[in-house]
């Protein structure tokens, strides 16, 4: 009896091994097979956006590397979300990746508790492609040389104190601000970050913390001024601009991203290898030069990193909105 349970025993364990290696196998012929066609990237802007263009550079010399053509698809429509669900709903077989941006992704998780997905637990990150900071800018002529002066003059002016604002991402940083400052301020809303910037030209708002592409411009002409930029160092493209660490606010220090993701469930070797192509291609010298004439820090580091960079920022964006009291519409 004990000798026909043992047998069984060991049946079971070479039935268990053999499947294992017989998956493991499959899973190495997907990859050493892949790609054998192309690979769509789904966009979840309008062409020519800034994560538009990043995907098109990125991606064409991940078709080079790869061997496949990279064709990006733009499917824009609310705030991205819209095409986060339909890459979750596509195969999960390496041939539909995500461009994923912080709005759509870390902020959205903190930002909406019905969020039908998880940037980190229904996709999978491959390799972020560049982050950067915000900017925030005041009206030329204002009399605030630096945010801590801007903090007090609000603090004697809480009725002139408001700020223009886009997007979820936008609030929570200037929020981020108020709460460390405890500067007062109301949300003004704009369509788009060009409006938002003009707000502040016009002496209409007090304040906005913005991307860098609608502002910059607008500094380096003398129509706003920037008192720092919301990260530990200056930033590159505007070295006279101190840093939210400088300034006096090392806690306010906010960065937006864009990245490649591909759907959980992808098989672990086809993951792999698209990791290694993407990091390969945003790490060219040609790239990454290219993405730094745009004002950004180029990303390629291993998927763990980004992964660990989401969630840290899950967790700060959601105690802001927590703090702040704030609720966004789905």
């Amino acid at each position: 009896m004990k000798s026909s349970r043992m047998g069984s025993l060991l049946l079971a364990a070479a039935i268990a091994v053999g499947a294992s290696v017989a998956t493991a196998s499959a899973q190495g012929d997907a990859a050493a097979n892949y790609p054998n066609k192309p690979i769509r990237v789904i966009v979840p802007f309008a062409a020519g956006g800034g994560n538009d263009i990043f995907a098109r550079l990125v991606g064409n010399k991940l078709s080079e590397i790869l061997g496949q053509p990279v064709i990006n698809e733009n499917k824009p429509g609310a705030g991205g979300r819209i095409a986060a669900e339909f890459v979750m709903n596509q195969p999960h077989d390496g041939y539909t990746l995500f461009i994923g941006a912080s709005g759509v992704m870390s902020v959205a998780a903190a930002a909406y508790p019905n969020l039908s997905y998880h940037p980190t637990k229904t996709f999978i990150p491959l390799a972020m492609i560049a982050n950067f900071p915000l900017i925030l800018v005041v009206p030329p002529d204002h009399p605030a040389k630096s945010v801590k002066e801007l903090v007090e003059w609000a603090k004697k002016n809480p009725d002139k104190a408001n700020y223009a604002s886009t997007s979820p991402a936008f609030i929570t940083a200037t929020e981020l601000l108020k709460l460390k400052s405890g500067m007062p301020g109301q949300m003004i809303p704009y369509k788009s970050s060009n409006e938002m910037i003009l707000s502040v030209m016009q002496g209409q708002t007090l304040l906005a913390i913005s991307d860098g592409p609608p502002a910059i411009p607008q500094i380096k002409a003398g129509k706003v001024k920037a008192l720092a930029v919301t990260d530990q160092v200056r930033s590159p493209e505007l070295p006279d601009v101190q840093s939210m660490k400088e300034a006096g606010f090392p806690e306010v220090d906010i960065k937006l991203f864009s990245g490649y993701f591909v759907a959980t469930g992808t098989p672990p070797a086809i993951v792999a290898k698209l990791e290694a192509g993407l990091r390969k291609a945003i790490n060219d010298p040609d790239v990454s030069g290219k993405l730094k004439a745009m004002a950004v820090t180029p990303g390629g580091q291993p998927g763990s990193e980004f992964r660990a960079m989401i969630d840290k920022d899950i967790k700060v964006l959601s105690e802001v909105i927590k703090a702040a009291n704030l609720k966004f519409d789905n």
